[in-house]
């Protein structure tokens, strides 16, 4: 009897990742990488990036690209594309935290700013500044990382949960300007993924998670990374505007 493979293949296919150095990011550029793609790996962290593409080989590139500063965004997404050759997909991963553990009154303004102003102005700017490139591609793609954490309302963790929001939100409207150049928009919501990031989380916290999902055991990198690469595939051209939550079941 045959057999249908799951494997997702991407040959060709170019894609840019920001706050690719580590972490989640990491994981993606590695995930598209071993399934044909060739990829840039953007980020702040610059040892880091170039290291990783360095170890990714020839099919990997780095480029600084700091969220907080405009012009850099665009020059990095224009050396990204310069060096791929065009532009085939996105993946918005770069986020920070900053307040976990907080609760609304221990906020600071400035702490609020920062986290807006990298997860939702910066997913915007990268955004924006790729559009021309997607849709010079006629089957761009672009994936928002999100986080379950906007769909539960996970306490001491305001502005994080609140940027997440705004993704999903953003998302949507991007999905429908950005149809008419072939260019597809979605989000993914993990969940409490084992990464460098989340190495900060108290135990508890985890143990929230595992006892809450429907899978109940650890989330890695690698429960995310399939939906991610189907969402930057050919197949997934009449899905658009839509939220994906991968976090075994936590969320319904």
């Amino acid at each position: 009897m045959n057999t249908m493979s799951t494997e997702i293949i991407l040959t060709g296919r170019r894609v840019l990742v920001t706050g690719a150095a580590r972490g989640l990011g990491a994981s993606f550029a590695q995930a598209l990488v071993n399934a044909g793609a060739h990829v840039v790996i953007s980020d702040v962290l610059h040892d880091a990036g170039q290291q990783l593409a360095k170890d990714l080989g020839p099919s990997a590139h780095y480029v600084p690209l700091d969220l907080l500063d405009a012009q850099s965004v665009r020059a990095g997404v224009d050396a990204a594309a310069q060096w791929l050759g065009g532009l085939d997909g996105l993946i918005n991963n770069a986020a920070i935290t900053n307040s976990g553990g907080k609760g609304m009154n221990e906020l600071s303004p400035d702490t609020w700013d920062r986290v807006m102003d990298v997860n939702v102005r910066g997913t915007w700017l990268v955004t924006a500044a790729a559009r021309p490139h997607l849709a010079a591609s006629g089957s761009g793609r672009v994936v928002n990382i999100a986080s379950d954490t906007a769909l539960w309302g996970a306490p001491r963790l305001l502005a994080y949960v609140a940027s997440k929001g705004a993704v999903i939100a953003m998302t949507k409207s991007l999905a429908r300007e950005m149809g008419e150049d072939g260019t597809t928009v979605n989000a993914i919501a993990p969940g409490l993924t084992l990464v460098e990031a989340t190495e900060y989380v108290p135990q508890e916290r985890h143990e929230h998670y595992l006892k809450g999902r429907a899978i109940q055991r650890p989330q890695v990198p690698e429960d995310v990374n399939a939906a991610a690469l189907f969402l930057l595939t050919q197949a997934s051209g009449f899905i658009t505007g839509q939220l994906l939550p991968v976090n075994g079941g936590f969320t319904t």
